[in-house]
């Protein structure tokens, strides 16, 4: 059996190396058209800011130690030109052996995704650069190191964006960041992204949301970028990371279907239309995990698994690649935001109802010494199914976000989220876990305990039904609090019940949402329709910047 792999990165590497431990003789040829193989290139901005400091260390595999280990044929600088289906070959282009063909049983398609470079007139501007491999982040890093460059434009502001953009910083470069829509970082929802816009102007990043490159013009020494609102930025260098797209025009002429995207489509076996074709990784398209549409996410993980499950097929054991959950995780100086599952936006676009919570717990035990405030969200439906959930603060933000993306994959319910036994000691954690409140929120809401509503939610009542309590002490309620409230201390509710008109609905919020949970039950109690703002005052405040 021989079997071509079309790309040596995360899911052709893992696809070729899957296949060797579980077939000893068949021959597997890697054809990579770069320099450089299975090499770690979400650390690429991380070694642009010399956090990682020695290159070698972003390289998983040579091919000099995949030959040796797992005896696999690795050819780089090998761009497959051409794929046959009928004939099954492939035509390759070498710098050694110029044009030839190869023959195969199996194919595996893995050969990624190309940067995107938006249509900007000066886009091709040798001072205007991408990320995606590692001669990029050379490139980037001679501009600092070796010219002295100071100043820089990043177009985008996705993971490789920010991540970027906070590297060059650390760097010393002073970094302007535009983004077409009106926030970083589409994966979260807006309640969640303006806490991560808020940290990076915090350390000196200037935000430019809502905002497009029209133009990049050469200014002497300088590059002058021309944003859609008129406004002219000057700066040394631009990075491009507007996104990425399907690196598949060799397939055009292949048979093998193609999305509308170039995404090539694929069974939930890894196959493609023709047989004895497979495909993975960033190229393909993949089952969205919640919602069950199509849908393309690149990451690294979904790459590798897709490459495993490929390999297993090729070899008779049939698995099947469930979909894709796009859990996703990103530094932003001292903040780290994680999600996982679906957001409220892509929800609207399938049209699937849900209902949202907030918890605003400390990481560890709020008495031990470090703790600090996280924001939870947590969405959901009427029968208690987790479609996602985000997370953003200093510390405790990845378990967290990793023991709800379980839960899920394993079909599990806000019942679930509330009865997880999780390890607990003061320096990690609280006895009632931030997972767990999670799942308590979202019970107490099913069960009819609780009324919670968003503030978004909140916006679009009639003022004139409702009276707005805040609950928490007059100290907090002096210090700042929504216009139009009247405070009303939960611990002195009781005693000013009358105060209230029983005709309107109370709308009550406190600072994170537990008193809000008090108060709730005390106006239900006592004949009172009432409505608690989930995640409290401190969801408020995550609107501004």
């Amino acid at each position: 059996m021989k079997v071509i792999i079309v790309g040596g990165m995360a899911g052709g590497a893992s696809a070729a190396a899957r296949l060797r431990r579980l077939n000893e003789h068949a021959e597997i040829i890697v054809l990579e058209k770069d320099r450089y193989i299975s090499y770690a290139s979400c650390g690429l901005p991380y070694y642009i800011g010399e956090v990682i400091k020695d290159r070698d260390d972003l390289f998983v595999h040579t091919p000099e130690d995949m030959k040796v280990r797992f005896n696999i044929d690795v050819r780089t600088e090998n761009e497959v030109l051409r794929v046959n289906t009928k004939e099954k070959t492939v035509t390759v282009r070498s710098g050694t052996r110029g044009i030839y063909e190869e023959s195969y049983d199996y194919l595996v398609l893995s050969p990624g995704a190309r940067a995107y470079r938006p249509d900007i007139p000066g886009i091709d501007s040798d001072r205007v650069l991408t990320l995606k491999n590692i001669p990029d982040a050379d490139a980037i890093k001679s501009l600092t190191d070796e010219k002295g460059m100071k100043s820089a434009v990043i177009i985008g502001g996705g993971f490789i964006g920010i991540e970027t953009a906070e590297n060059l910083v650390k760097r010393g470069v002073a970094v302007s960041v535009t983004e077409l829509f009106p926030h970083i970082l589409s994966q979260f929802d807006e309640d969640i992204a303006v806490l991560l816009e808020r940290e990076l102007v915090r350390n000196g990043v200037n935000l430019f949301l809502n905002t497009s490159v029209t133009a990049i013009e050469e200014k002497e020494e300088k590059l002058e970028i021309v944003l859609s609102t008129g406004e002219k930025i000057s700066a040394d260098f631009v990075i491009s990371a507007a996104g990425v797209v399907p690196d598949t025009d060799f397939l055009r002429d292949s048979g093998i279907e193609l999305g509308p995207k170039g995404h090539i489509i694929v069974n939930d076996r890894m196959q493609t239309n023709v047989e004895n074709v497979y495909a993975v990784g960033d190229a393909v398209e993949v089952t969205d995990y919640i919602n069950g549409k199509k849908t393309a996410i690149p990451l690294a993980g979904p790459a590798n698994k897709q490459g495993r499950t490929a390999a297993d097929n090729i070899a008779g054991l049939d698995p099947v690649y469930k979909g894709t959950q796009g859990t996703s995780i990103i530094k932003v100086f001292s903040l780290t935001a994680a999600c996982t599952g679906n957001n409220e936006k892509m929800l609207k676009r399938a049209g699937i109802p849900y209902k949202a919570v907030y918890v605003h717990p400390m990481s560890h035990a709020s008495y031990y010494p470090g703790a600090t405030q996280m924001t939870l969200k947590l969405l959901f439906d009427d029968q208690g199914k987790i479609f996602g959930a985000q997370a953003a603060g200093h510390d405790g933000v990845d378990k967290r976000i990793d023991v709800i993306a379980t839960v899920i994959r394993l079909n599990g319910t806000v019942n679930d989220l509330a009865e997880l036994e999780l390890s607990y000691a003061p320096p990690y954690s609280s006895a009632k876990d931030p997972v767990n409140m999670a799942g308590f929120v979202a019970q107490n809401s099913l069960a009819g305990l609780s009324h919670l509503i968003t503030w978004n939610e909140f916006e679009q009542l009639d003022k004139d039904d409702y009276i707005l309590v805040d609950v928490r002490t007059e100290n907090e309620y002096k210090k700042g609090h929504v216009n139009g409230a009247i405070n009303i201390p939960v611990d002195e509710l009781r005693e000013r019940l009358h105060e209230l008109d029983r005709s309107k609905t109370i709308v009550v919020y406190c600072r994170v949402g537990y008193r809000g949970y008090i108060a709730d039950r005390i106006l239900s109690q006592n004949g009172f329709r009432v409505l608690n703002i989930t995640g409290g005052y401190k969801s408020e405040l995550s609107k501004y910047i």
